[in-house]
């Protein structure tokens, strides 16, 4: 592996850097990174590590750009709404560093491919934002013995851990044995996230790999760095290894990849697309546009949301609220409730059930389907 005059030019910052140098230049230039997602923790962790001198990224997507992402997801431009985020990474990170190979997998990430996928490399890097796919590359890692450079974020907050039970530390299920009920935790586009968290706390795992690649430095094993942006405080937490860790654990219980989907306890919908608790944005329309179908229709959103966007005649009833206001709801009355997406609508649905409301219904796809289906101009955010 050798450095030619121009990227001698490039990296020069590096090489006059007594832990790097020459010799850690090319290690670094050997190096091959599988990053598994291209949003807004992939962003920054591909980028540098173009920057950097990283020698071939993979980047497994298969999501399209959307006018959404640009607020954190610097890989990507307004030029590239609507196109493969793959593509679009490839194409800025070749821009970057034209000496780096960009290897692209326009596809998801799942149970049958994880492991042909990052067998090739020798560092996997987790940017993705849902349960199903940190077990996934988490427990495929641990099987192929590479390590998992971990990133998340949420709102404000940020943490990030190296996970690699071969050199020694924990994996992903030591930390977190059990996956949340699903819809426990709200996803970015429920809860929002900050522009710059994802920079980062991306910053942090592009360091890592940085390290692992130099083989210098205090890595990440066995410790998790929390982040608090609102307070600009950081904290760690020291991690052990499981021993009854089912699959880096002393009798590891699981030898192959599984059914994460459902390990994390979500179920697909039925074909039919027949949920008997939901009704369609078409259906919320009738009962706004025919009042003698009594029929009444409640947003459960948060105030700042129904700022940004509203359905007119429609009243807000926060779901953070319903606990200590569901009292000014006529149990006796039909309600059809929904939010951005159709999510805390069932758990409103869910929370009035218990109180004993029997005519509930939660809008499928909630004012984002309206926006599309209905009425384009509802802003989508």
């Amino acid at each position: 592996m050798q450095l030619n005059n121009d990227e001698i030019r490039r990296y020069s910052r590096h090489l006059i850097l007594p832990e790097v140098g020459l010799a850690g230049q090319k290690k670094i230039k050997g190096t091959s990174v599988l990053c598994i997602g291209a949003g807004g923790l992939g962003s920054p962790i591909a980028m540098y590590l173009a920057a950097a001198g990283i020698g071939k990224i993979g980047i497994v997507d298969f999501d399209t750009v959307d006018y959404s992402n640009l607020q954190r997801q610097l890989l990507h431009t307004d030029a590239d709404v609507g196109r493969p985020k793959a593509i679009s990474a490839k194409e800025t990170i070749q821009g970057i560093n034209p000496n780096c190979e960009v290897v692209i997998h326009n596809t998801r990430i799942s149970s049958e491919n994880a492991l042909d996928l990052i067998r090739p490399y020798d560092t996997v890097v987790d940017g993705t934002d849902n349960f199903p796919t940190r077990y996934l590359t988490n427990d495929a890692c641990v099987l192929l013995k590479k390590p998992n450079v971990y990133g998340s974020i949420f709102r404000f907050e940020g943490q990030a851990s190296v996970f690699a039970p071969h050199l020694g530390g924990p994996c992903y299920r030591c930390l977190y044995p059990e996956p949340p009920p699903p819809g426990m935790v709200p996803s970015c586009a429920e809860g929002g996230v900050l522009g710059v968290l994802p920079g980062i706390i991306g910053c942090i795992q592009a360091t890592e790999i940085l390290k692992l690649a130099l083989g210098k430095g205090t890595p990440l094993t066995g410790r998790l760095v929390l982040f608090n942006a609102l307070d600009m405080k950081f904290r760690e937490l020291k991690l052990r290894r499981d021993p009854q860790c089912p699959i880096c654990g002393e009798h590891p219980t699981i030898t192959e990849l599984i059914d994460y989907e459902t390990f994390c306890g979500i179920v697909p919908e039925p074909e039919n697309n027949g949920n008997p608790d939901e009704v369609t944005v078409q259906d919320m329309k009738k009962a706004l546009d025919n009042p003698s179908l009594n029929i009444k229709v409640i947003d459960v959103r948060e105030p700042d949301e129904y700022e940004i966007a509203k359905v007119a005649g429609v009243p807000l009833l926060p779901l953070s609220q319903l606990n200590d206001r569901f009292t000014e709801l006529d149990p006796n009355q039909q309600y059809y409730l929904h939010c951005k997406a159709g999510v805390r609508s069932l758990k409103a649905l869910s929370f009035l059930r218990q109180q004993g409301f029997k005519y509930v219904k939660s809008v499928k796809g909630g004012i984002t389907a309206w926006s599309d289906e209905i009425d384009r101009n509802v802003p989508r955010y």
